[in-house]
This record gives structure tokens, sequence and C-alpha cells, in this order.
């Protein structure tokens, strides 16, 4: 029924933001313009309006902002208590930066295959900001995805410390995991249960394929991908038909629309009775 339910439950969220947005006390800030629930994020304001207006093209909900996304979930997902108990080795740390930091290790693994695009367009934002590497991923990727028609404004929180490793290889999942393998590694990565990680596949609703068929690059995996909506999760449980391009493709099954992606992973998970 997770599937299902998400439908609803996005619908449901983005009310509530309004009703509390208009009940928290909010302070001015220095530049008498921008107000903040807590003066110390007063200083973000410059790093939102440069990023909004040089890497996101002045607002829009484009592909920079589908990898900034992205980027915030490859971050935070490399951590793995597992890995530190079974080898002695570092585990991870989680959102704390180590994919840009370390990117000429991380970005060699396999999950993280393209990554390194838009690790290279924020760094310049990072160098003239006085923000962490760490922070600045995860603030990025909330400010991108409020410009998609339909999305909520998330919570940023800030004051992480960036890593001092890289994290280890195989703590993303990849397209072509079974259901089995995903939530193992989400509930190693965090607790995370089910519903949860059907949550965070809502992340899809605005994103799109690079490399999984390298002959159509920017494929989306829902037919609205410029909003920010629950189409992914009512077009993930339609019978495929059709590839969208050379088709037989690790990570990749039929799909129900020409020039709609589905992931062998996606298309498990809404049928899994644990996720569906």
């Amino acid at each position: 029924m997770a599937f299902i339910k998400l439908a609803s439950f996005l619908s449901v969220v983005a009310a509530a933001q309004v009703v509390n947005g208009a009940l928290t006390r909010r302070v001015t800030c220095p530049d008498g313009v921008n107000t903040a629930t807590n003066a110390a994020c007063c200083a973000l304001f410059a790093v939102r309006d440069d990023i909004q207006q040089n890497l996101f093209d002045g607002g829009e909900c484009g592909e920079d902002v589908h990898e900034s996304l992205r980027l915030t979930f490859h971050d935070a997902i490399g951590i793995s208590p597992l890995i530190a108990a079974s080898t002695g080795q570092f585990g991870g740390g989680g959102a704390d930066g180590s994919i840009a930091i370390f990117e000429d290790i991380e970005t060699n693994f396999h999950a993280n295959l393209g990554v390194d695009e838009i690790i290279d367009e924020q760094r310049p934002f990072i160098a003239r900001h006085n923000i962490s590497v760490a922070d600045f991923i995860q603030f990025a990727g909330a400010i991108g995805v409020s410009n998609c028609p339909g999305a909520p404004q998330l919570d940023v929180f800030v004051g992480r410390l960036d890593a001092t490793q890289p994290a280890p290889d195989k703590t993303v999942p990849e397209p072509f995991d079974t259901v089995d393998s995903i939530l193992a590694r989400f509930s190693d990565a965090g607790g995370f249960t089910p519903e949860e990680v059907v949550a965070l596949l809502v992340s899809h609703t605005i994103a799109a394929a690079d490399h999984v068929d390298p002959s159509i690059p920017g494929t989306p995996f829902d037919s609205t991908p410029e909003e920010f909506d629950t189409q992914f999760f009512i077009e993930t449980q339609l019978r495929g038909t059709l590839f969208p391009g050379t088709g037989g493709n690790q990570g990749e099954v039929e799909s129900p629309l020409r020039g709609e992606m589905r992931l062998q992973s996606d298309s498990e998970l809404a049928r899994d009775s644990r996720t569906a």
C-alpha cells in the first residue's frame, strides 16, 4: 500500500507546511530584506541567491536541480555500520560531503557514475561562500527542489563537519539490486522502514537517467519530470510494454510510456508486498 498512500500523503505534507509557516515567529536579517526563524540562518540567503541565479538558471526546475537532489542522496547514504563492524574499516560518515571532497575516489564507484558533473558545477559556489561542503550539498538540494511546481519547501539543518576520509564502496543502492538488498541497505544506513524507503523514492518524480541507457541520456522516470507530483508512483504501477531506447540494459525493465524509463528496482519495489 506504500506506493498508493504516497499520492494523498504528499498533498497533506504540503498543506501542513503552509499552516506551520504561518505560526512560526521570524527575525529580520541584517540585510533588511530577508527574515529567518533563526538569525544564524541569515548568512544562507546570499548562498541561496547565488545558486538560484547562477546554478539553477534563475530558479528553474531543470537538470542541475535534478542532479543536485541526486547528490544529496549519494552523499548521505554513504554510511554503513555493518561494513565498519564486519571489516573493522571506516563505514562512512553519511551526509559529510565526502563524495565531493574525495571526488577522485567516490565518483569512480559504479553507483556514482555521472555525479562528478554536478560536483564540479557546485565547487565554485562552495569556494566563494563560508559554508561546509557537507552543508552546501544538502542546502543546494533543498533549494533546488523548491523550484519545482508542487514541491514542498524542505527544512534545512546546517552545522555538519566535512569528511576527513571517503565513504566505502557499495553503500549506494543500484537499480539492478533486489528488494531484499535495497531494504537491507537502507536499514543498515539509518534504520529506514520499508515505508520510508518508498517515501524517499519521491525524488524520482523529478529525476532522470543518464547512464542506464547511454543512448538516451536524460530520460525521465515519469511523464511530468518538471513537476513534483505523484505521477511517478502511479506510472510505476502500470504494466510495462516497451523500452524507450535500446533495451536490454542492466537495471532497466520495460516502461509503460514512450520516452520514459523504468528502473528494475522501482518496478520490483512497486510489486513487493512490503513496499507496494
